[in-house]
């Protein structure tokens, strides 16, 4: 069972991989979601998008107008038990500390009460990627999975968060060895990611911080940007490339492979769409594609919010506990 399960994903992947670089070959302008365990995929020429799925990327997408809440947001979390946290916890630290990953990213659901629909949320939020399946997920996420402008191809890792409050936070945040070191690595595992596909990679700016206003409180986290060129027919085989970069380096870790076992392993569930990526090719040589964090979603009746943080070997875990919860707000326009 377990053989025929793994060929019928592979055919899976394999028929979205020739769908995604079919129609590049045709320059047709595509939307693609990908979900982190690639099992359930969507493809869709612009023209074929059905009415309970909209977007925005970037201000590119099918028409939904941006509206503020109609009432103030009351967003309570459930957050996961803490002892159940550092039981994931303490099994991904345990292959930390064996070797087989040295920067692990652990997510989990939050069970959430929230005072708006998931229209109203889509609407209402403000991020670079946006996503709405009416009735099932709404994402915002501010986090560039990879974009391509003619020939030249771009991933902008983001890796450390701080609460803006914080006294002499900017500074705080740059000076964490924690923060710094898990920063490093990611930047390290992109750069390499984008070598398998891409040439003369380099790293352009490194480490810089960005400011996020949320629901309740603003952000600063720390971004770098790294590019590289493709091939003259890169339209051909956009589907390759972009399986070949996944899953997302930011929301798996390094050394990738290992890493993802690990995650399952600590993780105990599928992640579906959240942490996936998705994106618009626009058919004249330019893709854009972000990762799914930032996510809600609705499932049995219940609306969950999902959320993690990096570990490394410098971690605390009451600390990574606490930043998993933080990171459960909603940008509002």
């Amino acid at each position: 069972m377990a053989n025929h399960l793994c060929d019928v994903s592979k055919t899976h992947i394999a028929e979205t991989t020739a769908k995604i670089n079919q129609l590049g070959r045709s320059r047709k302008p595509f939307l693609f979601v990908l979900d982190y365990e690639l099992d359930n995929c969507l493809v869709l020429a612009t023209d074929d998008i059905p009415n309970h799925i909209h977007y925005s990327i970037n201000g590119v997408g099918n028409a939904v107008v941006n509206s503020p809440l109609p009432k103030p947001l009351h967003l309570k979390p459930y957050p996961l038990d803490y002892c159940e946290y550092e039981a994931a916890y303490k099994v991904a630290m345990g292959h930390i500390r064996y070797g087989n990953s040295f920067l692990l990213n652990l997510t989990f659901p939050t069970p959430v009460d929230i005072n708006a629909s998931l229209t109203e949320i889509y609407r209402a939020s403000t991020a670079k990627y946006k996503l709405l399946i009416e009735d099932e997920l709404v994402v915002f996420s501010p986090e560039i999975f990879m974009q391509i402008s003619q020939g030249r191809i771009s991933s902008h890792p983001m890796k450390g968060t701080i609460d803006a409050s914080l006294p002499d936070a900017y500074r705080q945040l740059l000076v964490d060895e924690k923060e710094t070191a898990e920063h490093a690595t990611i930047v390290d595992l992109l750069r390499n990611d984008l070598s398998m596909v891409a040439s003369d990679v380099r790293v352009e700016r490194y480490r810089y911080l960005e400011r996020l206003s949320t629901s309740g409180k603003s952000l600063y986290q720390t971004s770098s940007h790294i590019t590289g060129t493709l091939s003259d027919d890169y339209e051909d085989h956009l589907g390759d490339i972009i399986m070949r970069l996944l899953p997302a380096g930011s929301i798996s870790g390094a050394p990738k492979a290992k890493t993802v076992e690990v995650i399952a392993e600590a993780e105990g569930q599928t992640r579906g769409y959240y942490t996936g990526v998705m994106g618009h090719y626009d058919g004249k040589g330019n893709l854009d594609a972000g990762v799914l964090i930032r996510c809600i979603e609705q499932r049995n009746g219940q609306t969950y919010y999902r959320s993690g943080c990096g570990i490394t070997h410098q971690s605390d875990c009451r600390t990574e506990y606490q930043e998993m919860i933080d990171k459960i707000y909603v940008p509002l326009l």
